[in-house]
């Protein structure tokens, strides 16, 4: 019961954070889209990097509070986004540009996307031997 416990609040932690990442997206994609009117696909692609790089940082040390080796986890993460980005970002091409849909609505429908599997690979691939490693989870 102990674990099971111990999992949701993980989880809990994971969504709250995500959520925080799911800001930062929005709002630099927000800057980059309507300030700079950089191409679509540019302001999602570099709002997606910048989120990234804050989950991963915040959920390593917190959520997961793992000790392993940062360039592998990294790297995991960097693979993880190497299949997840270019399909992404075909798909909010393709449903923003040939279908016509909201910009905003994609964009939180590729987040939601990139969330599940977001936290399934980094909970299973990245983190799963090295969770509760670090020294906050001693």
């Amino acid at each position: 019961m102990a674990t099971y416990k111990k999992e949701i609040w993980r989880t809990v932690k994971f969504t709250l954070v995500s959520a925080s990442a799911g800001l930062i997206q929005i709002g630099s994609f927000a800057l980059l889209n309507e300030l700079l009117k950089l191409p679509y696909w540019v302001s999602y692609l570099i709002a997606l990097i910048l989120s990234v790089l804050w989950n991963f940082t915040i959920n390593r040390r917190y959520t997961f509070k793992s000790a392993n080796n940062v360039p592998k986890a990294m790297l995991l993460v960097a693979a993880y986004y190497l299949v997840f980005t270019p399909l992404s970002t075909y798909l909010e091409h393709y449903l923003t540009d040939i279908c016509h849909f909201n910009e905003y609505i994609v964009t939180i429908l590729n987040m939601l996307l990139n969330f599940v599997t977001e936290f399934l690979y980094q909970r299973f691939v990245v983190f799963g031997k090295s969770i509760d490693t670090n020294d906050l989870a001693k």
